[in-house]
This record gives structure tokens, C-alpha cells and sequence, in this order.
């Protein structure tokens, strides 16, 4: 399947998906999410959920159970050249929509961190392939960022819907996960 083929039927698919079904699978990756094999994870970069995407809050909320003293950082996106900084977070932290409608933290209220310093990314997509690769929405935010992280870094992503076969035209920028879990089951690649 091509991105832009995925990212029309999946983008249907989420339209459909009501919010009752939603809360019900989010409830399921959360508990297959806490069978991933993770070491102590001190700096976490996640997003913010929109409405019909797979809500993190639940995760973040696991993961700090796990470790009180882990800090939370989410993107801040630049439109010019479609990149993204990692922004630390605390509870008082304002969010605000940016232009697509996406949750982010408010860059006067909070501080940039090195891409290197993050130990787990939860990556947001649209669908995702059993290699291990996603169809996100097309700006090419999250690549370009996940170049700049790591080797160490844990990539996960979470979605509602199980693994097409491939996506057919991948490049060179489009990184793997390491894990997807879905509310049927998690994969490793």
C-alpha cells in the first residue's frame, strides 16, 4: 500500500471509530504496553493525543508509576521547515493547538532538550507496516527527529488498527519502531 493510499483509508477508519470504542482499545494497549521489556526510562518524548488518535495520558501516567523521578517532554513543531523540538513538561505546563490542531506545550513556559538525552519515543501514526514502519501524516516531523536520536532510543508506536503487509514506498528518511502494540497484540521488529 502507498502512504498516500494509507493515510486516506486509515484516516477513515479513525472517523468512524467511535469514542466508546476508542477508550475501550486505549484500555488494551495500555496492558499490553506494560509487558514491554523497558529498562528504567528517565526522559520520555510522547505526544499529545488528538481526539482520534491513541490517548498517551494513560501510558505516561504507567510509566511514572514506574519511576516518580521520569520527565516528560512533547514536541513543539515548526511549520517552515517541518521540524520539531522535544519540550520538558511539568503538571502546570499550558498547552495549546498549534495550526493542525495538535496539542503542544507552550515554548515560553517550558525548556528544550537534546534529542540524545531521551530514552523512549511513543511515536504517533496513521497505520503502520509488519517491518515496522509507519505512515504518520506526511511532514515528515517525527523522521527528522528520530535521526537525531540515538541508537538507544526505545521507539514505540501504538494504533488502534493491526499491520498492513508493506508500505510500498518507503525512502531513506522513514525510520522503524522497535515495537507497535495494538489492542490485539504487540509487535516487535
Amino acid at each position: 500500500m502507498l502512504k498516500s493510499e494509507a493515510r486516506k483509508v486509515f484516516s477513515a477508519k479513525r472517523t468512524t471509530t467511535t469514542a466508546q470504542q476508542r477508550l475501550k482499545w486505549d484500555d488494551l494497549i495500555l496492558i499490553r504496553f506494560q509487558s514491554l521489556p523497558l529498562p528504567e526510562i528517565d526522559m520520555l518524548f510522547t505526544y499529545a493525543a488528538m481526539e482520534t488518535e491513541v490517548n498517551t495520558d494513560p501510558i505516561v501516567d504507567y510509566l511514572h508509576f514506574r519511576n516518580p523521578a521520569m520527565q516528560v517532554a512533547y514536541p513543539v513543531c515548526e511549520f517552515e521547515h517541518y521540524t520539531m523540538q522535544a519540550v520538558l513538561v511539568t503538571l502546570d505546563t499550558p498547552f495549546i493547538k498549534n495550526q493542525y490542531g495538535t496539542p503542544e506545550p507552550e515554548v515560553e513556559a517550558a525548556s528544550v532538550i537534546p534529542p540524545e538525552a531521551i530514552d523512549l519515543v511513543i511515536v504517533p501514526l496513521l497505520c503502520f507496516d509488519k517491518l515496522g514502519y509507519r505512515v504518520g501524516y506526511g511532514k515528515g516531523f517525527y523522521d527528522k527527529f528520530l535521526e537525531q536520536v540515538g541508537d538507544q532510543v526505545i521507539k514505540v508506536g501504538l494504533s488502534y488498527y493491526e499491520p498492513i503487509d508493506k508500505i510500498q514506498d518507503l525512502n531513506e528518511f522513514d525510520v522503524p519502531l522497535d515495537y507497535c502494540i495494538t489492542p490485539e497484540r504487540m509487535y516487535e521488529f
